[in-house]
């Protein structure tokens, strides 16, 4: 069975663990899409071209360790803007969507652009206070050294360029069921997402 679900939204809103667990809760594939961008963003930073970074981007770098730091974060939303690096990875996210036993795809454009015809969508969104607190912890829990007002900040400009791009900006798709997780715990928040997604799926799912 082929069965995507696109899940999107802003940095931090929670999309991440949501979207792991919706694919173990149904037994699908989960690609976080984002993990490409910011795999084209470290090889930049490295002194790559983003283009030709994301032409040539293999497997083994979506599973670097440094990957999740703010300054990759920074980069990956930067090539992101640019159209030659978004349509160079289309087409794995595109196959990765169909593959036989379903398939879970986040990121900031599935529902939209990468997979408009997927059978459920998902928008995933929190305040950006909330959001900046999240992340403040995630990242001084792995020994970083930042200030909740430098993170709130940096969510804030990654929202505006997200938002604001010419290519493929952050929008909710118009089907998509939105989730709020300002207030939700994880459990709770799975909970209804798996309740919206499974009024998508044929009876007998």
């Amino acid at each position: 069975m082929a069965f995507t679900i696109a899940i999107d939204g802003p940095a931090a809103a929670g999309k991440g663990t949501l979207s792991k667990g919706i694919a173990a809760h149904f037994g699908f594939g989960h690609l976080d899409t984002g993990l490409l961008y910011r795999a084209v963003g470290w090889r930049m930073l490295s002194g790559e071209d983003p283009i030709e970074a994301a032409r040539g981007l293999m497997p083994e770098d979506l599973d670097r360790a440094d990957l999740r730091t703010p300054e990759v974060a920074q980069a990956a939303s930067k090539v992101a803007v640019i159209a030659e690096v978004r349509a160079a990875l289309v087409d794995f996210q595109r196959a990765f969507a169909r593959r036989a036993g379903g398939a879970v795809l986040d990121g900031r454009d599935i529902g939209t652009v990468i997979c408009p015809d997927a059978e459920a969508k998902l928008f995933v969104t929190a305040s950006a206070e909330v959001r900046a607190e999240r992340r403040y912890l995630e990242l001084t829990g792995k020994g970083q050294i930042v200030t909740l007002d430098q993170v709130l900040a940096d969510v804030r400009a990654r929202d505006e360029r997200d938002m604001n791009r010419a290519e493929a900006p952050l929008k909710p798709a118009e089907d998509a069921v939105m989730i709020d997780t300002s207030k939700l715990d994880i459990d709770a928040a799975l909970g209804v997402a798996i309740a919206a997604i499974r009024t998508k799926m044929p009876a007998q799912s």
